[in-house]
């Protein structure tokens, strides 16, 4: 009886507390205080409040990034899912307009918000010059021409811009900048480094405050900074030594004393940190046969123990999987030792139930320990509280002009001046042919580069491997650019590669013959020959023999033109340039100075590589650093 009456009185009790709740809530009380929703607070103590608060479950979502393809409300809400990316060419639909990207981020966002702890997701998206997985974008020249122009404050500003472009798409984080030093230009990557001088990579990541902004003079070393919400959590890639693998082969191994891989490969890391890079990604490559995702020593021991990086470090796109040979070949123990390394985030892309099921299991097996875990979820959400997630997590539309904006447009256009680099200007028997004159009777444009946006953009440029034609993005053709800016009584003929009967009847003043390779990345664009395509290198013949030429090479890297040369009237590297090929005919025509300098050395034959500037042997075509001066009046300097 006793029992039944105590029963009776703790139900009793509990309603009596259910009710007053309700009716304090009713009466306007304040909602329970949770430190970590505190933006009063410091960022330390709403890390510890909040992962106290985590289960098991909701720190390993954390850790997990997934593909926008295989990504929704609810997986992001069941999974508790830390990150979601957009690979090359993931997109929401064809053409998707910026409103349109901002409503699928904030989609995504609102499932994460729904979870019982309100953790916002970090949305990443590859923007390498510019934001080149979206429609209507600017796009930058690609890194190699931008270590041209030595300029770091443009390379700021070209920072600054995409920040506010990939903002009014609604996403905070882009995968920027490579760092990668090259080494050898038969790197499908090459084109993605600014140079074979880390003293210039170095200069270059001046792109971060850019991205992030300036980090305050107070700042403790190491840790990540992003200033506002027009700007971008920046990502620092790929660590380390991925443009040193042999023969330059994509997610090879680089081979290199301890001392080389610090003095050529990781000074740009300590640039990149002392300006409060957010991210750092894990480079595919190995080091002296030893996968970078799974060298504990130098993520963990080196990178976050040493130089006391507090940001996080994701892995590259499936790069856990990618640790065997095959890929995905015994996962658990890839797992344990991507996890154990250091990777705090893992961009796995599609299997996300696997890998976290993986995890749970690993952990409660103290296969990998909770401290581990504990380090990588501290990591997240630190960047997620510095950058204001927690407070403002849904993005709106009031960027959404930043994209493709005009001033953007001219900045890029800027950036094309200054990174062409002038090879050859005539001789001592025919002086120089630039600057081109641009009141001429009949002019001829050619090669199968002229008229083509995808191929002056190049690859990462609305998918991965890069597109060919005029309708992938809003853009200025080289060919565009020229009609452009000649005389409006000058006439221009083009044609990709015209027979030997049009040019020796058609009396041409000059030809202009833009030439290159076609866009690729990473792997595809693994290349032992590096020659200029077939149908280029006929049009070099064909044209320059009747007409006197200059020859435009659009290229990631340099390429053998050494047998092209003689025929070339001039010669101009013109790298990369994106969508504003005005920039060219700003200096074809004089209206600006030749000022770039190489990047690279310019090999003479492809058996001379590996070759940078300090090599013992250095015997090159063109050294790092050359790089002829086209005055208006027609001399030159070196």
């Amino acid at each position: 009886m006793e029992r039944q009456w105590f029963s009776t009185c703790c139900v009793l009790l509990l309603l009596v507390l259910v009710s007053c709740n309700s009716s304090f809530a009713a009466a306007g009380a304040k909602p329970l205080y949770l430190k970590y929703k505190d933006p009063k607070q410091p960022v330390g103590a709403r890390i510890k409040d909040l992962v106290k608060r985590m289960t098991l479950e909701e720190k390993i979502g954390q850790m997990v990034q997934i593909d926008l393809t295989v990504a929704s409300s609810d997986v992001m809400k069941n999974y508790y899912l830390g990150s979601v990316l957009s690979g090359g060419g993931s997109v929401p639909s064809p053409k998707a307009s910026a409103a349109a990207w901002v409503n699928t981020v904030n989609g995504l966002q609102k499932g994460a918000l729904s979870t019982r702890l309100g953790i916002p997701m970090i949305y990443g998206i590859d923007a390498v010059h510019g934001h080149n997985n979206v429609y209507n974008a600017t796009i930058f020249p690609h890194n190699v021409g931008l270590g041209v122009t030595r300029d770091p404050q443009l390379i700021k500003k070209i920072g600054a811009a995409t920040a506010k472009e990939v903002r009014a798409t609604g996403i905070p984080y882009a995968f920027a900048p490579c760092i990668a030093v090259c080494r050898d230009p038969r790197w499908g990557r090459c084109y993605e480094s600014y140079s074979e001088d880390h003293t210039i990579v170095q200069k270059m990541t001046e792109i971060i405050p850019g991205l992030q902004g300036d980090l305050p003079a107070n700042s403790r070393k190491g840790v990540p900074f992003v200033v506002n919400r027009t700007k971008v959590a920046a990502c620092a890639k790929h660590y380390m030594g991925d443009g040193g693998t042999t023969k330059g082969i994509n997610e090879n191994n680089t081979v290199i004393s301890m001392n080389g891989l610090m003095s050529i490969h990781m000074p740009a890391y300590l640039n990149s940190i002392s300006k409060g890079v957010a991210t750092i990604m894990v480079s595919y490559s190995s080091w002296n046969g030893k996968k970078m995702h799974a060298n504990r020593e130098l993520v963990t021991g080196f990178l976050k123990d040493k130089l006391k990086f507090r940001g996080f470090v994701i892995s590259d796109w499936q790069g856990i999987d990618r640790i065997t040979s095959p890929p995905h070949a015994n996962y658990s123990s890839s797992i344990t030792a991507g996890v154990g390394a250091g990777i705090d985030m893992i961009m796995v892309a599609y299997n996300y139930t696997e890998l976290i099921n993986d995890m749970i299991y690993q952990v409660k097996n103290r296969i990998i320990p909770v401290s581990r875990i504990d380090d990588a979820v501290k990591r997240i959400l630190r960047v997620k509280f510095v950058m204001g997630l927690f407070e403002k997590p849904l993005a709106d539309l009031s960027m959404v002009n930043e994209l493709g904006k005009q001033a953007h447009r001219d900045l890029a256009r800027e950036a094309v001046r200054k990174s062409l680099v002038l090879l050859k200007n005539g001789d001592n028997e025919t002086g120089p042919l630039l600057p081109l004159p641009k009141h001429s009777s009949r002019i001829l444009v050619t090669g199968t580069h002229a008229n083509n946006l995808g191929y002056q953009c190049g690859g990462w440029t609305m998918s991965q491997q890069g597109l060919t034609g005029n309708n992938i993005t809003a853009g200025t053709t080289i060919l565009s650019a020229i009609t452009s800016a000649v005389d409006p009584t000058t006439e221009i003929f083009y044609h990709t590669n015209p027979p030997a009967d049009f040019l020796e009847s058609s009396n041409f003043t000059y030809a202009i013959v833009v030439v290159g390779e076609t866009p690729y990345a990473g792997s595809q664009g693994d290349d032992a020959n590096l020659t200029i395509s077939e149908e280029g290198r006929g049009t070099i013949y064909n044209v320059c023999e009747w007409v006197k030429c200059v020859v435009v090479l659009v290229s990631g890297r340099p390429l053998e033109i050494q047998p092209y040369l003689p025929k070339a009237r001039a010669l101009v590297a013109a790298w990369l340039p994106g969508t504003e090929g005005q920039g060219v005919a700003d200096v074809l025509f004089g209206d600006y100075e030749f000022t770039g300098k190489l990047p690279r050395t310019w090999f003479k034959s492809v058996d001379q590589l590996p070759m940078n500037a300090g090599d013992k042997n250095y015997d090159p075509l063109f050294p790092l650093g050359f790089g002829l001066v086209a005055k208006a009046g027609g001399s030159q300097d070196s």
